[in-house]
């Protein structure tokens, strides 16, 4: 694995395979974080191990070589996150990524009611994925036919929340700490949490801080790797 906590005297074989652990900017996509790598490494089997929001930041598992054989193993692990629910408006994307649809009054909205809601989203719970998502029907995205204003009719998931934690109340803001299993959106979670208040809420701000053991705290931004890689590689190129 290559993290922070590698950087002294570790000589990466990118081709045999390596574990890379990036920490994700806003606004970049996870397949953003592959590409980087795979030019910063000169290296064409590389993948990542579960897909990050753009507008999400965090781990995002990079498999270089070999290494992607476990990518699968990896996206079976649980992941922790922590982020924002912002009540009273809605999006189509149930996050920040599109306008705001609808917008009504929190104000009457009770700290005993917004923890009696988050216990409906703690262990075995249904969700249906966002329209706006990478999941394929009929072999296209969903977000292709939301972005032509199509509503294509999903079946519902099953996933496993195992943690919920209330880490802070400022209305409209309610800050979280969630532990859940792979598939699951936090998006929808905060769209239906709005919903069991019905007052409406959108994800206002996520990071993922683990995938199993793997922790955001080792992970390097892409700009650190790319200099991580290149003096590798130089130095490789010396002792040549």
């Amino acid at each position: 694995m290559i993290s922070k906590k590698t950087l002294i005297d570790y000589k990466p074989d990118y081709q045999a395979g390596e574990v890379v652990l990036i920490d994700k900017s806003q606004r970049k996509s996870s397949f953003d974080c592959v590409y980087k790598v795979r030019k910063a490494v000169e290296v064409k089997k590389v993948g990542h191990a579960g897909t990050l929001d753009p507008s999400a930041t965090g781990l995002v598992i990079v498999c270089t070589g070999r290494m992607t054989k476990e990518i699968s193993d990896i996206q079976g692990q649980e992941k922790n996150y922590i982020g924002t629910i912002t009540l009273g408006k809605t999006t189509a994307s149930y996050d920040s990524e599109t306008p705001f649809e609808s917008e009504k009054d929190f104000s009457g909205i009770t700290k005993e009611e917004i923890f009696c809601a988050r216990n409906c989203f703690i262990g075995l719970i249904n969700q249906i994925p966002p329209m706006y998502s990478a999941v394929k029907i009929h072999g296209k995205a969903l977000y292709k036919y939301a972005r032509k204003g199509i509503e294509i009719e999903r079946k519902s998931r099953e996933v496993l929340v195992s943690k919920f934690e209330i880490t802070g109340i400022d209305l409209p803001d309610i800050h979280f700490d969630i532990t859940c299993t792979k598939g699951t959106y936090i998006r929808v979670i905060a769209n239906d949490f709005g919903q069991k208040l019905g007052c409406g809420a959108y994800l206002k701000s996520l990071r993922r801080i683990s995938i199993g053991d793997y922790k955001v705290e080792d992970a390097f931004s892409i700009e650190e790797f790319k200099e991580f890689a290149k003096q590798n590689i130089h130095a490789d190129s010396e002792i040549i």
